[in-house]
């Protein structure tokens, strides 16, 4: 006798799509904002996928360090390399104004 299955074989009742399973995959969740005239894709990362690794703030241009929670932000019609990983609280303040920080990051847009 065979081990009992945890779900039927080949049924994907869950609804999912690939974009929810990759957004699970980097611990956080992904929405779009519209922004500095733009439409933004934002996915809120878990400090446990960020191990590791250090980026820099557009926000405030601070180190983000590794294990930190943290939000990446990129124009929705861009590439990988105009992503920018933000602080939350610098992402949440990004239109306050910040006379040290980034500002707006730039893009691949001329």
């Amino acid at each position: 006798m065979s081990p009992r299955r945890n779900r039927p074989k080949g049924d994907d009742s869950s609804g999912r799509s690939a974009e929810d399973d990759r957004a699970r995959r980097y611990g956080g969740w992904q929405s779009g904002v519209s922004w500095a005239g733009e439409e933004w894709s934002v996915r809120h990362v878990a400090g446990a996928s960020a191990e590791g690794k250090t980026y820099r703030c557009p926000g405030c241009d601070q180190l983000i360090p590794g294990g930190m929670p943290h939000v990446v932000a990129w124009p929705e019609h861009a590439g990988v390399d105009d992503r920018r990983h933000w602080h939350k609280a610098c992402w949440n303040a990004r239109d306050r104004g910040n006379p040290g920080g980034g500002g707006v990051p730039k893009t691949s847009k001329g």
